[in-house]
C-alpha cells in the first residue's frame, strides 16, 4: 500500500469518526433542550424559547397588551412600565399562539387583561 493510499484511508476514517461524533453531539443537544423544557414546564419549547425580554405582547385583536419582562416557569411576566396600572401581570404560556418579533396571543385584549394574574403561581389556573 502506497503512502497516498494510507493517507486517503486515514482521511476517510477521520471523516467517518467526525460524522459519528457530530450525530452524537446533535442528539445530545436535542436531549438537553428537551430536558430544559421539561424542567421549566415548557410545553411548546419552540415558542417559549423564542420569547425574549422587552418583546411586545399582542392580543389576537392586534392590541398591544404589554411587554415581556421575562418568562417564569410556564408563565410570562409582563413589565409594569407597559401596563395600564403600572403593575406586573402574568399570563400563561398556553395563551401564546406564536412568536416572531412579538408574542402573539390566542385571546383578545379584553379577555387577556381581564384574566391575567398578579403572580406566576396563579397562572396555573388560567388555562388555555
Amino acid at each position: 500500500m502506497s503512502i497516498k493510499e494510507k493517507i486517503e484511508g486515514a482521511g476517510s476514517a477521520v471523516v467517518d469518526t467526525a460524522k459519528t461524533a457530530g450525530k452524537k453531539i446533535a442528539g445530545g443537544v436535542e436531549h438537553a433542550a428537551e430536558w430544559v423544557a421539561e424542567k421549566a414546564h415548557i410545553d411548546d419549547k419552540s415558542c417559549a424559547l423564542k420569547i425574549l425580554p422587552h418583546m411586545d405582547v399582542v392580543a389576537s385583536c392586534g392590541t398591544k397588551i404589554g411587554s415581556v419582562d421575562h418568562t417564569e416557569g410556564d408563565s410570562i411576566k409582563l413589565t409594569k412600565f407597559a401596563s395600564p396600572d403600572n403593575e406586573h401581570h402574568y399570563i400563561p404560556m398556553s395563551w401564546v399562539d406564536h412568536v416572531d418579533t412579538h408574542v402573539h396571543l390566542k385571546k383578545n385584549s379584553v379577555e387577556s387583561m381581564s384574566n391575567w394574574k398578579s403572580d406566576a403561581a396563579s397562572c396555573a389556573s388560567c388555562g388555555a
